[in-house]
């Protein structure tokens, strides 16, 4: 495991790692990347309470399938 630290890309704060996974030959593979930024004046912020699948819709552009109005 590398003690890289991750930065923004746009603003340059620091960011806490987060762990992902992908399947790799059949098994789970731990991927350590960036996490969300948490600087309010950041363009990329997201917001501490925000769910995961919440980001991913942001990011795409759709609405959750969790929060229906």
């Amino acid at each position: 495991m590398d003690s890289e630290e991750h930065n923004c890309p746009v603003c340059g704060q620091s960011v806490e790692t987060v762990v992902k996974r992908h399947k790799t030959l059949g098994a789970w593979v731990p991927l350590w990347v960036a996490g969300p930024c948490r600087n309010p004046e950041c363009e990329a912020y997201v917001e501490e309470g925000t769910g995961p699948e919440d980001e991913r819709a942001r990011k795409t552009g759709r609405k959750s399938a969790a929060k229906k109005s």
